[in-house]
C-alpha cells in the first residue's frame, strides 16, 4: 500500500495567525499518526511563515512513523537535517520568496550540487528524495545524482485532471515507469486530493508515498481530521 504522509504546514499557518500554540503542531502530528497516517511531512522555510525550526526539533522525538523534512538545501536546512536525522529529506528547489513549491529540480544543470548534498545526507543515514517534474531525462539525472527516490511534482496533473484525466496522467505514467525501471523509488505530492488521488494510484500503482497537506487540512474542516485521514487512506488502498 502507498504510504500517506500528512504535511502539517497548514496547521502551523493557522497557529501563527494568532501566535501561541493553538492549534498545537505536535499534538496534531500525534493525532495524524494515531488516525492512521504513515508519515509526517514538514517544510521549515527560512521565513518560518508556517513550520518553524523549533517545531522541527519539537517533533523530532514525537514522530514515530516516517518523518519527512522537505526544503531548499541551504546551510540552515542542512544543519536541521544533521541534528534531527529524519527518515527522509526531500530536496525542493524553491527560493525563500515563493509562496509554495512550484517547480522541480533541473537534475542535469544541478548534478554536481545535488550529488554533493545527497552524499552528505546519506552519510547521516537519511533517505533522499528530489522534487522533480515528469521528464525521463530528469529521472536519468536524478539517478546520476545518487538519490534514493524522486517526488513527482503533481500540480500539472491535478490542475488538468477534471478536464482530461488520461492526458493529465500521461507524462506522469511514462516518467514514473522509467524511474521505476532505473531503480528509483517514487513519491508524489502537490495538489493531490480526494478527487484525483485514486486515479493517480490506479495508474501508478508502485508509488511508495504521497505527501498531502493543503487539501487534506481543508477537507478536515468539513469531515474532521480522523475521518479525513481514513478517507485518504481508502483512496490509496487499491
Amino acid at each position: 500500500m502507498t504510504q500517506l504522509s500528512v504535511n502539517i504546514n497548514k496547521i502551523a499557518t493557522l497557529r501563527n495567525a494568532r501566535g501561541g500554540s493553538n492549534p498545537n503542531v505536535v499534538q496534531v502530528a500525534r493525532d495524524c499518526e494515531r488516525f492512521g497516517a504513515q508519515g509526517i511531512t514538514v517544510h521549515p522555510r527560512q521565513d518560518e511563515r508556517h513550520i518553524t525550526r523549533q517545531d522541527v526539533y519539537d517533533l523530532q522525538d514525537v514522530v514515530t512513523t516516517e518523518f519527512n523534512i522537505e526544503g531548499y538545501p541551504d546551510e540552515r536546512f542542512m544543519r536541521i537535517i544533521e541534528d534531527v536525522r529524519p527518515t527522509q529529506a526531500t530536496l525542493v528547489p524553491d527560493p525563500p520568496n515563493v509562496l509554495t513549491s512550484n517547480a522541480g529540480w533541473d537534475t542535469i544543470k544541478n548534478e554536481d550540487k545535488l550529488s554533493d548534498i545527497i552524499n552528505q545526507l546519506k552519510s547521516w543515514g537519511v533517505r533522499t528524495s528530489i522534487f522533480i517534474e515528469p521528464e525521463n531525462y530528469l529521472m536519468d539525472g536524478a539517478k546520476k545524482c545518487g538519490t534514493d527516490r524522486v517526488e513527482l511534482y503533481t500540480e500539472m496533473y491535478a490542475s488538468s485532471y477534471l478536464k482530461d484525466r488520461e492526458k493529465a496522467i500521461k507524462d506522469y505514467k511514462s516518467s514514473a515507469k522509467h524511474a521505476h525501471e532505473i531503480g528509483l523509488g517514487l513519491n508524489a505530492g502537490h495538489d493531490l486530493d480526494l478527487k484525483n488521488l485514486r486515479y493517480f494510484k490506479e495508474q501508478i500503482p508502485f508509488v511508495e508515498e504521497v505527501s498531502i497537506g493543503h487539501a487534506l487540512v481543508c477537507d478536515a474542516l468539513y469531515f474532521g481530521l480522523e475521518n479525513t485521514i481514513q478517507m485518504y487512506l481508502r483512496e490509496l488502498d487499491l
